[in-house]
């Protein structure tokens, strides 16, 4: 399930040696404010610093990297365009409060559990919604012709009021008619399926990183480029037939996954097994 993790309401100041710690290196073609920024967002995510924590001034950052004034701004600006810090003039540079969530059991039963249950807990804006042919990708996940008709939906999820995820998902036509828009926006997805009578048996999921589009970004209240957790997962029913094909894009500084691991050692190797 999701919840929220919550920053104290004093504001903390962060010790130096910890707060500029990195290097920028003028002869990347990356700018120089891009460094700054992508060195302190890496600690922001990281738990460098905590919710309300002060990160570095124009004026730490500018003698710390050489820089000039409006590099060091332009870096912060960033960092406060993605929703990270917020910038208060005579206050200095805090870090926002973010949303923590959970991570997911990657046992398929505690997986699909979770799912339902961070469906109930969060909110659900529908974005598209129609029955489309199916693309060749589509096609081959959900073991159906190309151009066979399939239920689409595009789906923004937040929690709290903030954004956590942009969805879009396919099931075969014939089973995506025991279901509609509006129930899409009250009722996850796994559960209208079981409704319908689908047995959930199984699913493949994979797991990567994108960088988000100008379709993309927006939606979920960052800035094009900015890295996505990307998660494609096809759901089977108990017969091993796939009922289900969807794609989710999260904001990584808002979801997590977390897999518990196990040592299995036997005469002839050593590796690590997934633990409930």
């Amino acid at each position: 399930m999701c919840a929220v993790a919550l920053g104290s309401t004093s504001l903390r100041r962060a010790a130096p040696p910890r707060a500029i710690s990195g290097r920028i290196d003028s002869r990347l073609p990356t700018p120089l404010y891009h460094q700054i920024y992508v060195l302190l967002r890496e600690q922001i995510l990281g738990g460098v610093y905590a919710d309300n924590d002060l990160v570095p001034t124009e004026q730490e950052l500018t003698r710390r990297f050489g820089v000039s004034r409006i590099t060091a701004k332009r870096a912060l600006d960033e960092l406060a365009a993605e929703g990270l810090v917020i910038r208060r003039r005579g206050q200095g540079t805090t870090v926002a409060s973010r949303l923590s969530v959970p991570a997911l059991n990657a046992n398929i039963s505690g997986l699909l559990e979770n799912l339902l249950m961070m469906g109930l807990k969060t909110k659900v804006r529908i974005v598209d919604f129609a029955y489309v042919p199916a693309s060749e990708d589509v096609a081959r996940a959900l073991a159906l012709e190309v151009g066979a008709e399939v239920q689409r939906a595009v789906r923004v999820r937040s929690l709290d009021g903030a954004p956590l995820s942009f969805t879009t998902s396919y099931v075969p036509g014939a089973l995506g008619l025991t279901f509609g828009r509006k129930d899409l926006a009250t009722k996850p997805l796994l559960e209208l399926l079981e409704r319908a009578g689908v047995l959930i048996g199984s699913a493949d999921q994979l797991i990567g990183a994108v960088l988000a589009d100008s379709t993309v970004a927006p939606r979920l209240g960052v800035r094009v480029g900015s890295p996505l957790l990307s998660v494609t997962r096809t759901v089977f029913d108990q017969h091993a037939r796939p009922v289900e094909y969807i794609a989710i894009l999260y904001r990584p500084d808002r979801y997590q996954y977390r897999m518990k691991l196990a040592r299995v050692q036997g005469p002839a190797t050593k590796l690590w097994s997934t633990t409930d």
